[in-house]
């Protein structure tokens, strides 16, 4: 697995739009905090299975300039502009209407702590919208538009895509710019990227098409008009790094979007501890022996990790026989697990090495 860091300038940018329209507003990636959990929506996202990326306009056109013209006039009308107003300023970004009943998808990083939200339609109808929930973890989130909905751009499916093949980037560059339109390539599959707090956003799309500051949760699109991916990140800095833009696969989206919906939440399975990676710096602060692994800070009271013995100072090792790494970050391994779920853990305790059962709760809400 290749791993990313930030050298020489380079920067992993959350690419939303700037306040007030007056420039680029490139924000950082310190997002991923918490879990915002807002009153669940009344109306279910479409259950509907997800398909196999239709073969029927390859077949009809080999135009790839013909097909890609198609594929925006049918998505073009579901994307929008979303307004975000925060308590000392404002900023934009992209998103694109998931549902008949007003459901946006977009970043949680472009409505995260927004005391309001509006959302523009491609015609530029302004409509009021709200927040139905958030997944920080994800960096996405779920709107709902009041009004009448012009159009609904459906989700594909993101595991079939292939390197190589023709992707649309559609959104609100600059938050100035809406609707528009670049065309690029998956330049990679299974991207990993980390975020300051350590989580690492998982099998994302690498494409070089034009994404920038404003795109922020627009929609990156297939030539059959469905949607595979929702654009998130940029690389940029120094003239060292271009044409590296990055989405959160549609099957990801597909996830999240219809826990959010139903529950205004995605659950996310709870230990109950504080902690911080082993580095270098933590290994010579508390004279560890090892040199990897997630060090316990505090054991919170009355939790599953309380409840199954675990205390200050303990090392965690292992999850279930996967070793803790900058590869395999602890918050990934346990996030890769449900609430109610029962996990093992390799415990260092001063000399000694424990295994330590857990039975994981579920994260709450505040």
């Amino acid at each position: 697995m290749q791993k990313k860091h930030i050298f020489g300038g380079i920067i992993f940018i959350a690419i939303v739009g700037s306040a007030a329209l007056l420039g680029a507003f490139v924000g950082g990636f310190a997002v991923f905090q918490a879990v915002s959990r807002n009153q669940p929506a009344q109306l279910p996202i479409s259950s509907a299975p997800l398909a196999p990326i239709s073969s029927e306009l390859y077949v009809e056109s080999t135009d790839v300039e013909t097909a890609v013209t198609r594929a925006v006039e049918q998505v073009g009308p579901a994307v929008v502009t979303v307004v975000s107003r925060y308590a000392n300023g404002a900023g934009s970004g992209s998103g694109v209407i998931i549902s008949e009943d007003g459901f946006i998808i977009t970043n949680n990083h472009v409505v995260e702590n927004a005391v309001e939200v509006r959302v523009l339609l491609a015609d530029g109808t302004d409509l009021p919208a709200e927040v139905i929930g958030t997944e920080a973890f994800a960096d996405l989130a779920v709107v709902r538009a009041e009004g009448t909905m012009p159009s609904v751009a459906p989700l594909g499916n993101s595991d079939l895509l292939n390197a190589g093949e023709t992707v649309i980037a559609i959104g609100s560059p600059l938050g100035d710019f809406a609707n528009t339109v670049t065309v690029g390539v998956v330049s990679h599959k299974g991207r990993d990227l980390q975020s300051r707090t350590g989580y690492e956003m998982e099998a994302l799309i690498q494409t070089d098409a034009a994404i920038n500051s404003g795109n922020s949760g627009g929609p990156l699109v297939n030539l059959a008009g469905e949607v595979v991916g929702i654009n998130t990140l940029v690389v940029r800095g120094n003239g060292l790094a271009q044409g590296l833009g990055f989405s959160i696969p549609s099957n990801t989206v597909r996830m999240v979007a219809e826990q959010i919906i139903d529950r205004g939440y995605v659950a996310r399975p709870y230990l109950g501890i504080q902690w911080q990676p082993v580095t270098p710096a933590v290994v010579s602060q508390f004279d560890l022996s090892v040199d990897y692994g997630a060090l316990v800070v505090e054991v919170v009271s009355g939790s599953p990790s309380a409840d199954a013995g675990l205390q200050d100072g303990d090392v965690i090792l292992q999850l279930d026989d996967l070793t803790i790494s900058e590869d395999q970050p602890f918050i990934n391994l346990l996030f890769g697990h449900d609430p109610g779920d029962q996990i093992q853990l390799e415990v260092l305790r001063g000399n000694q090495t424990l295994q330590i059962n857990v039975t994981l709760g579920e994260l709450p809400s505040n």
